[in-house]
């Protein structure tokens, strides 16, 4: 039966309101209060950065990124892995996520031997960019933690020559790997991984910093393997550290757990630290494109500022690692791998009604 009652124009938007409500995703996942209950869903970009093409030395892989915001520019700093030498530091420079693969690649030249798995930050108090890796001693006998600094981080030629924040190995240490940096307002802090499933830091006074460091102590012992990076949380007096974990089956894929404590030098409990219930990982992943993988390993929050406090917003976490998928690693030394860079992103939650 028709009618001709006509509904008030504001009854119609009402409703469309209200059904679109009901139908449109929420606001994209991985704001704050899913990070403190340790819920993390991710979409996975396509590949963004690939291994350079560089005839005289073939580059098998480009990995263990760390990236500031400056100037209205990212500033990627990468290891590298080549045929002719295998460990590099690479730096590029791009506005936009869509011009990373295309930006220009310099080689630093800080050392012309193995150098490695950098974090890159600006210390505030010396008016300086500090690089941080890992780099051998004069023996080449084992690695330890290095820097280099430099006041420009435009110019890749500026880097400073390497210098050691300990002169001798600690005695209660016996390996160690994956230096990262991170201070409070009174003191930098050294976290590092031993690839025993234990996590350790040291600690200096920030007004000694590069030098003056105590020794390192266990931390956190746990299922974890290496690449442990540790932030601030935004309008939290709260910190978050992400570290890497492998599988135990073949080909043994990579993926991240995370941890949280309320100070740098307080107890790490676990936030979201199984394989079923990862930072990062396959069961929380999904890819915005085909699929190119299964890994998730070494990776750098995305900052919200570049200075030494590390601070990430916990309300728009993005996640910037290496990847490779099995088929793509199925039969090569670890070397070989063609690892590639992605971001990971909140994936959007549909609104309960």
């Amino acid at each position: 039966m028709e009618t001709n009652v006509r509904h008030p124009r504001w009854a119609i938007m009402v409703v469309v309101v209200c059904v679109w409500g009901l139908l449109r995703p929420a606001a994209f996942g991985g704001g704050t209060d899913d990070v403190l209950a340790g819920k993390f869903n991710w979409i996975a970009s396509p590949p963004l950065v690939s291994p350079a093409d560089r005839p005289n030395d073939p580059c098998d892989s480009i990995k263990d990124p760390t990236i500031v915001r400056y100037k209205d520019r990212w500033h990627l700093f990468c290891t590298i892995r080549s045929k002719v030498r295998t460990h590099q530091i690479e730096y590029l420079s791009f506005a936009d996520w869509k011009d990373a693969n295309a930006a220009e690649r310099h080689i630093l030249t800080v050392t012309d031997g193995y150098f490695c798995a950098p974090e890159v930050f600006y210390f505030s108090p010396h008016k300086k960019w500090y690089l941080i890796y890992q780099a051998p001693n004069e023996t080449k006998k084992e690695i330890r933690p290095t820097y280099s600094t430099t006041t420009n981080i435009e110019e890749p030629a500026s880097w400073s020559k390497p210098a050691a924040f300990y002169q001798e190995k600690p005695k209660n240490v016996k390996g160690w790997i994956d230096f990262w940096v991170i201070c409070d307002d009174a003191k930098a802090h050294l976290f590092f991984t031993s690839l025993d499933g234990r996590m350790w830091r040291a600690e200096t006074k920030l007004a000694d910093f590069p030098v003056g460091w105590n020794e390192p102590k266990v931390v956190l012992q746990a299922d974890i393997f290496e690449a442990g990076h540790t932030y601030r949380l935004k309008g939290l007096n709260k910190y978050l550290t992400v570290v890497e974990a492998q599988t135990g089956t073949q080909p043994g894929w990579r993926y991240y757990k995370a941890y949280l404590a309320d100070r740098l030098d307080g107890e790490w409990q676990p936030l979201a630290a199984t394989k079923e219930k990862p930072f990062a990982g396959p069961v929380n992943v999904r890819h915005s494109g085909p699929h190119w993988t299964d890994s998730f390993s070494h990776g750098e929050l995305l900052r919200e500022g570049y200075d030494e406090k590390l601070e990430v917003n916990p309300d728009n976490l993005r996640f910037l690692f290496q990847g490779v998928s099995d088929q793509r690693r199925a039969g090569k030394p670890y070397g070989q791998i063609p690892w590639q860079l992605g971001l990971l992103e909140p994936a959007p939650v549909t609104r309960e009604k």
